[in-house]
């Protein structure tokens, strides 16, 4: 009984234990079938905001400038050519590449003997001429007495024929005697004639004459021309370039010898495209004489010469497009021709237009404004140029409205911003200012000091920038774009 009754007992308890785990185990898979069921929560979405700076769009008038290259050339250059051949026998101390030298100044001369054998020869023809031309005056003279004379004679003869046909009309006379008087008149008219082409051959010799005076006068003249041509002057003020002779030297005739340049008259080609030259032209197609400005790059002691645009090219190069212009320079003290320098030009001005910055135009040709509730929102607007970093744009609906200064692809009509404004004058900073580490104005200094090409006053003023506390950041830019670093 006692073994029947513990059997029992274990048979209940190992179903019940068995009972447990399959409760256990319906509980665990219900579990996860509901765990499996059960959908996600979606998590609360938040829109995105964006911070934007933002500038006022103010309506003015603005000059755009119009920025590109040129080159400077010289107005007035002068070639200096020998006029004859021959010894190169004195030469000017500033004869010598960028010789100044002034006006009428004696710059060589050539050797002059045989200018002035040829010119004694030519005086001394002259005086041939002169003593012929006299002396056939002369002979002119005692030809017109002789032809006088015998004028005189027929006279003469004349009246004794006439006395004889009136001595025989009353019977006195004789028939012989007016024969011969009649022979003797007509013997005076042939000397007459005689006499008169003695004149005319005197007269013939006189006009020979007077064009032999007149050749010797011009053989004279050009050798005295000849003997100038030996001595080549200056004919204005101006600096010497390309000099290629030397004392002793044979030259031959039109050889070159040197380039006169005038430093003072300078003007500037450059060339722009056909859309710019017209912005330059007024109602009447003719070109506006706006201001100009070239600059020189001096590593931060730039040279600058202003002047007006005075002419455009008379037809377009080869192979080119735009037009090729030229501004005459005043003030341009430094400069040389062959400069290159960058150009200013000062165009007309445009009123009702926006200065924005570049950023703020997408490829669209929109700005982002900032709209209601705080959204952006697109406004078309037409872009009229670039200046730098900025545009000009004119725009339906923008003057007075605030302008996202700077897009982005994250940005767009209807985005969320959240506005950040700034002084539309904040723009219109001062320089920037770079303070120097130790090091760094070392090499710098080093690399001025040792720039040999730069004049003396230059480097001067760049080594007192270098010594201040904080130095412009276009003066470092330059200094370090030349030694590389």
């Amino acid at each position: 009984m006692r073994f029947l009754r513990q059997s029992m007992i274990g048979l209940f308890l190992a179903a019940l234990t068995f009972g447990l785990l399959l409760y256990a185990g319906q509980l665990v898979g219900g579990a996860i079938q509901d765990r499996l069921a059960e959908k996600p929560a979606a998590p609360s979405a938040n829109e995105r905001v964006f911070a934007v700076n933002l500038i006022r769009a103010e309506a003015q008038t603005i000059s755009p400038i119009l920025e590109t290259f040129g080159e400077i050339k010289s107005r007035r250059t002068l070639e200096l050519r020998a006029a004859i051949e021959g010894r190169v026998v004195e030469l000017s101390e500033v004869f010598e590449d960028g010789g100044r030298v002034g006006a009428g100044e004696v710059l060589a001369r050539i050797d002059p003997a045989d200018m002035l054998s040829v010119l004694d020869r030519a005086k001394a023809d002259l005086a041939d001429a002169q003593a012929e031309v006299r002396d056939a005056a002369r002979s002119r003279d005692l030809a017109r007495d002789e032809e006088t004379a015998a004028e005189d004679q027929v006279d003469l003869r004349q009246k004794a024929y006439r006395r004889q046909v009136d001595l025989a009309a009353r019977g006195v006379g004789t028939s012989a005697a007016v024969e011969t008087a009649e022979l003797a008149v007509a013997a005076a008219r042939a000397t007459v004639l005689a006499r008169r082409q003695v004149v005319t051959q005197a007269e013939a010799r006189v006009d020979q004459g007077t064009t032999r005076l007149l050749r010797a006068g011009i053989a004279l003249e050009e050798a005295e021309r000849n003997l100038n041509d030996t001595t080549v002057r200056a004919p204005f003020d101006g600096i010497l370039s390309d000099t290629s002779v030397v004392a002793g030297r044979l030259v031959s005739a039109n050889e070159r010898l040197a380039d006169l340049i005038d430093p003072t008259d300078l003007e500037v080609a450059f060339r722009i495209s056909t859309a710019q030259y017209a912005r330059l032209l007024d109602a009447e197609g003719n070109l506006m004489a706006v201001p100009v400005t070239a600059t020189l790059d001096g590593a931060g002691n730039d040279l600058q010469a202003t002047g007006v645009l005075s002419r455009v090219s008379a037809a377009t190069a080869q192979n080119q497009t735009g037009r090729l212009m030229f501004a005459r320079l005043d003030q341009v003290a430094g400069f040389r021709p062959g400069d290159f320098v960058s150009l200013s030009v000062l165009e007309p001005p445009l009123n009702n237009v926006v200065r924005l910055p570049a950023a703020a135009l997408n490829a669209q040709g929109d700005v982002l404004v900032l709209g209601a509730d705080d959204r952006a929102e697109a406004v078309a607007v037409t872009l009229l140029r670039r200046q730098g970093n900025d545009i000009l744009v004119r725009g339906s609906g923008l003057v007075g409205r605030e302008v996202i200064a700077a897009q982005t692809p994250l940005l767009g009509s209807g985005i969320l911003v959240r506005p950040l404004r700034r002084d539309s004058a904040a723009r219109d900073t001062g320089p920037e200012m770079l303070e120097l580490s130790a090091e760094r104005r070392a090499r710098l200094v080093a690399f001025v000091q040792g720039n040999n090409t730069m004049p003396k006053q230059a480097r001067d003023r760049v080594l007192a920038q270098l010594a201040e506390p904080v130095v412009a950041a276009a003066v470092v830019a330059r200094i370090e774009s030349r030694m590389g670093g």
